[in-house]
């Protein structure tokens, strides 16, 4: 997927005339105001093309990170607290309406009062249902409820297309069940990561205290849960070791899984949340559920019990009232994040919202704010983009012709679907009502499963997004063999779109979204996916084993940079995300070089063609994060950190060398045989 990141400011050039001609435009060129010119762009190009920005933009107290993509939320967030403000003034809309549940979501996630005089009111049957919990088969059953309210306890459970058949769509079981964000937050031993975890006792001690503990049966309670999340991250992959399509696709018949983990009925499990005539399961890491089996059997219900009671609080606490809100921000926002205050509650309400009715809020900004015109720019760049990735194909040394055809027939098989979709999701079923916030959020997230699952049996629908045309994103699905481009990727605050050259526009879409996004599909996950979404190697052995020599580059390239204190990249982890930036720079080139721009060779603001190519890539990643939250990153991101999806990219792109004149002895040089080429 993309990532997030933008604005402006002032500066000069490193080597470059700035002085203003004829064809300078008449508007403040953000790549000029952004840049920091005390900084040669062969030393560390991130801070020459974003450094002057930085400086003057600090991150707001309330945020973890600040850059293009908070700039381009704050817009959204306008548009979207208008639509909501105005269909909560009105109360007379017709029941059930799409104008309804927005109005009447965005009143119960403002009513700070009634939510405070609500107090655990919201969650009361939950913690009952948990409380009459006996033996095992009531504390697996209550576990398969909990699901589908979105409370994941003892493990994941998803349903998406089958990797190997894209035509049906599958149940998958996937280790959870943790409260941290990652597995190797219970065992790692740097600073970091061991201060957030001395830390989450003392959280999770507050929050039973806040459900009604007295302080040494709260106390005893955060051991428990330790205890519990300890073994089950024990018990976990490490994050590394998901990206393996293969080896994380475990399909068996319930009968046989049910050999496995003999103390969890999950016939019984799936009718409790409505699946029903399911007779397989894809199983991402069976030995995990083969030691989850083993907890159950070792554990006792109430300690079960006590870790239920905790994940039922921390799914919820930041839609119930200001003490459990407060002190989940506190542990996750403060310690895990180093942000100091919360959001403004109207933003924290519009995310909620966003999540429940993002395609009811769809409709209305895509009939407001997005123009066919906007659109028609972007599909064409779009196939711009495809027709330099499918001459850079032909071109390749190292593929055989036979891996080629291949690889051209699977580009183009690929589905764009840019800006917005030709339909939008159906709320009928959805009940909101303006009495209870967490009831709604409860209500949604129910919702939400029972959406998905009512997929099982069904045709793959092809046409659906999984994004809203207004979020700051965009993404590839390797079993739809698709690239979903939504409508405020393409936004650049402070310029309007008319007024971006082609440099800009091949920079920031066509190298960081377009380019990245159709590179994940022959990335070194998306490669082993056919053109029809399935699961299958149509490699021939010797280009399958020179991908994964070149591939190893790009890991042992990223494993060596350090982004913070002594940590280290995960260089396997992030290879998947890396490989798409590095193609997306080579791909956004190769089609600028087609436009008028780049041939006429003429300089704006003393820039290049070239050279403000790579500046508008750099500004589709302008922007910073707090320390504790680019640590949080390292863990549990398989996205670089944004500085390095800057340097780590162009450093291996031949023009840029050329562009920025950087020879042997700069800092951000790399050699020709260290470069890595891969599309």
């Amino acid at each position: 997927m993309k990532k997030t990141i933008l604005l402006l400011a002032m500066a000069g050039l490193w080597s470059c005339n700035n002085t203003k001609t004829a064809e300078t435009p008449a508007f403040e060129d953000p790549l000029i105001a952004n840049m920091d010119t005390t900084v040669r762009p062969g030393d560390d190009f991130f801070m020459y093309s974003c450094g002057n920005w930085i400086k003057k933009n600090p991150i707001p107290g309330n945020e973890r990170s600040w850059g293009v993509w908070t700039m381009v939320q704050s817009e959204t967030y306008e548009r979207m607290k208008k639509i909501s403000e105005e269909a909560a003034q009105k109360t007379d809309h017709p029941k059930g309406s799409n104008a309804q549940k927005i109005g009447d979501f965005w009143a119960s996630g403002m009513d700070t009062s009634a939510i405070e005089k609500e107090g655990l009111n919201g969650i009361a049957t939950e913690l009952a249902s948990i409380n009459s919990i006996t033996d095992i088969n009531g504390l697996v059953q209550t576990s398969a409820r909990l699901q589908t309210i979105g409370v994941e306890t003892l493990y994941g459970l998803y349903l998406y297309q089958d990797e190997k058949n894209s035509e049906i769509y599958s149940l998958h079981l996937y280790q959870g069940g943790l409260g941290l964000p990652d597995r190797d937050y219970y065992f790692n031993t740097d600073t970091r990561t061991a201060k957030v975890r001395a830390e989450y006792p003392g959280h999770l001690a507050k929050m039973f205290q806040l459900l009604g503990d007295d302080e040494k049966t709260a106390s005893a309670n955060s051991a428990v849960v330790m205890k519990i999340e300890t073994a089950l991250a024990k018990a976990s992959r490490k994050i590394e070791d998901l990206r393996d399509p293969y080896k994380n696709y475990n399909r068996m018949s319930i009968s046989d899984l049910n050999k496995k983990t003999p103390l969890i009925d999950w016939k019984s499990s799936f009718t409790t949340m409505s699946i029903n005539n399911e007779d397989t399961v894809v199983v991402g890491q069976p030995e995990f559920f083969t030691a989850l089996n083993g907890l159950l059997k070792t554990i006792s219900i109430n300690d079960w019990k006590t870790y239920y009671r905790w994940h039922l609080i921390n799914t919820y606490a930041s839609n119930m009232n200001s003490a459990l809100s407060n002190e989940h921000f506190r542990f996750f926002g403060t310690v895990l994040s180093g942000v100091k205050e919360q959001r403004p509650r109207w933003k924290r309400v519009l995310d909620v919202e966003e999540n429940v009715l993002g395609d009811a809020l769809g409709q209305l900004y895509v009939e407001k704010y997005v123009s066919s015109t906007f659109k028609k720019r972007y599909e064409e760049l779009t196939n711009n983009i495809f027709d330099a990735y499918r001459e850079r194909i032909g071109k390749l040394s190292w593929m055989s012709d036979s891996t080629k055809q291949m690889a051209v027939n699977k580009l183009n098989s690929v589905t764009k679907k840019v800006a917005y979709p030709d339909k939008w999701k159906d709320y009928s079923k959805l009940v909101i009502e303006r009495n209870s916030y967490v009831t709604n959020c409860i209500r949604a997230n129910n919702w939400q499963f029972n959406y998905e699952i009512a997929k099982l049996g069904k045709p793959v629908d092809r046409s659906e997004w999984s994004m809203t045309p207004q979020t700051y994103n965009a993404y590839y699905n390797p079993s739809n063999n698709e690239i979903v481009l939504p409508a405020a990727i393409f936004i650049i605050p402070g310029l309007a779109d008319s007024l971006a050259d082609d440099a800009i526009i091949y920079g920031y879409a066509g190298a960081s979204t377009i380019g990245h996004e159709i590179t994940h599909g022959f990335d070194d996950q998306g490669r082993q996916f056919d053109e029809k979404g399935n699961l299958r190697d149509w490699w021939t052995k010797q280009d399958g084993e020179e991908y994964i020599k070149r591939s190893k580059m790009i890991v042992s390239q990223f494993s060596n940079y350090v982004a913070l204190d002594s940590m280290h990249i995960n260089g396997d982890a992030t290879q998947g995300e890396n490989i798409a930036d590095l193609g997306g720079v080579v791909l956004g080139l190769e089609a600028f070089k087609k436009t008028e721009q780049y041939k006429s060779g003429k300089k704006i603001n003393g820039l290049t063609p070239v050279q403000r190519y790579y500046l508008g890539y750099a500004l589709s990643w302008l922007g910073h994060q707090r320390d504790e939250s680019l640590a949080n990153r390292i863990l549990t991101d398989v996205h670089s950190p944004n500085f390095l999806r800057i340097n780590g990219a162009v450093v291996n792109s031949d023009e840029f060398y050329e562009a920025f004149n950087i020879q042997p002895g700069d800092k951000m040089y790399r050699p020709d045989s260290l470069r890595v080429r891969i599309w």
